[in-house]
């Protein structure tokens, strides 16, 4: 390392980790073209890509990944072998991150594995005992758990910016077309041929919603959440939800609710909302852009950077850094993905509660950027909201027990996203 490099907190150089990438189309052109962003940097050299159909010169977008293509096989594990691959990037349906990622483990290849990291509790086990008995390095795809906002906020809320904290809100109200919902055969699925999918708003699309607003509540590790409730409802002809809430008790006593759908009367930016007796912060996620607003000061607007995951498993096999998204630290979200799991059947909208979007193909609940706003604020599910096609709170645990200071806490307005959001696409 040099004396820069040491100054810095930069990753030493070394000979670039051969990284072979599982999924390469969807949301995989985005790690495709990171690899390649990393590459550049000489930190890793893309080895191989493991797709049924290879990818056309096209889709490699002319190469740049070094003086050879890399080798493309449907054969995972004997694609780790050949390439001798320190890392796999895995981006495949949620159904088969489990075995993709032991498969991987068991010949001592380290792991980037998109969110959410498995369809069910149990299979979250599976994989994270897995991994931690084959001594391999494990980073989770929750790319919002990098930005530098959220230890600032932690110290915020720690420092008594905003008095006690009483709960965290979060908010995701975007916009999918139907034609979304048929991007792949398990889109939309709670179930393919038996097996768990739970592609559902709170559990994929808008899953950093969740995780970020329980990593705002120290509230990451399974062991953190006591209780559950749920509102699955959908207005696609899908059999999960596209339009739901969650809220979770966590062992500190105070609650987490997240209000989502993907049937937006218009895309807003997602946000998370920390509550406090005398203030809040709110940090749209994908902006990293936080909002401090406390009693007896003016609005405050911090901007952060971010430490890209890839990158920072990269910084922990080099130099020991450590990890910022481990499997345990995702037992929280997988206790949420459990409940979803679990619960009845999302229940479709009556026909009165929704519409299509004239020449847009796509179906929108009037007036549901409101309560998914009004979700976050009060920490509410839809039904205590008044919505009338909302069904009473599926439960899992006894409710959660809110205080009146909760309920009273000081209102401050939320402020919307100047920007419309970027599209994400999943795989």
């Amino acid at each position: 390392m040099t004396a820069s490099e040491a100054a810095s907190g930069a990753t030493p150089r070394t000979d670039p980790l051969p990284v072979v990438l599982a999924g390469a189309r969807g949301h995989g052109r985005w790690h495709l073209a990171n690899i390649r962003r990393l590459q550049e940097d000489g930190l890793v050299r893309l080895a191989g890509v493991c797709e049924l159909a290879p990818l056309t010169e096209d889709e490699l977008e002319g190469g740049g990944y070094g003086d050879e293509p890399p080798e493309q096989s449907a054969d995972f594990g004997a694609l780790l072998e050949s390439t001798g691959a320190r890392i796999a990037v895995v981006c495949t349906p949620i159904h088969t991150h489990t075995d993709l990622a032991l498969t991987a483990a068991e010949r001592g290849v380290h792991l980037l594995l998109e969110k959410p990291p498995a369809p069910s509790y149990a299979e979250y086990r599976r994989m994270a005992d897995g991994v931690a008995a084959a001594g391999t390095a494990c980073q989770i795809g929750f790319q919002s758990l990098g930005s530098h906002a959220v230890p600032a906020i932690r110290a915020l809320v720690t420092d008594g910016a905003i008095g006690r904290p009483t709960g965290i809100g979060g908010a995701g109200a975007w916009v999918r077309p139907e034609d979304y919902f048929r991007r792949a055969p398990w889109a939309g699925r709670r179930r393919l041929h038996g097996v768990d999918v739970i592609d559902g708003a709170l559990t994929n699309p808008l899953a950093h919603a969740v995780a970020t607003a329980l990593a705002l509540a120290g509230s990451t590790r399974a062991e953190d959440v006591t209780g559950i409730e749920t509102e699955l409802l959908h207005a696609n002809d899908i059999e999960s939800d596209d339009t739901s809430c969650v809220r979770v008790t966590t062992a500190q006593g105070r609650p987490v609710t997240v209000a989502a759908t993907l049937c937006a009367e218009r895309a807003d930016e997602p946000y998370v909302l920390v509550h406090g007796t005398s203030g809040r912060i709110t940090f749209w996620y994908k902006q990293d852009r936080v909002l401090v607003q406390r009693a007896g000061h003016g609005p405050e607007e911090l901007h952060f950077g971010r430490t890209d995951l890839l990158e920072n498993l990269v910084d922990h096999l080099v130099t020991g850094a450590p990890l910022l998204v481990t499997p345990d630290g995702t037992g929280a979200f997988m206790k949420v993905v459990e409940a979803i799991r679990s619960a009845p059947d999302p229940a479709p909208l009556p026909d009165g509660a929704w519409h299509h979007v004239p020449g847009e193909n796509r179906r929108v609940v009037p007036g549901i950027n409101g309560l998914v706003a009004a979700a976050a604020d009060t920490l509410s599910l839809y039904s205590e909201l008044g919505a009338s096609w909302a069904l009473p709170a599926q439960q899992d645990a006894p409710e959660p027990v809110r205080q009146p200071e909760e309920l009273s806490a000081p209102q401050f307005g939320h402020q919307s996203a100047p920007h419309p959001p970027k599209e994400v696409s999943t795989r």
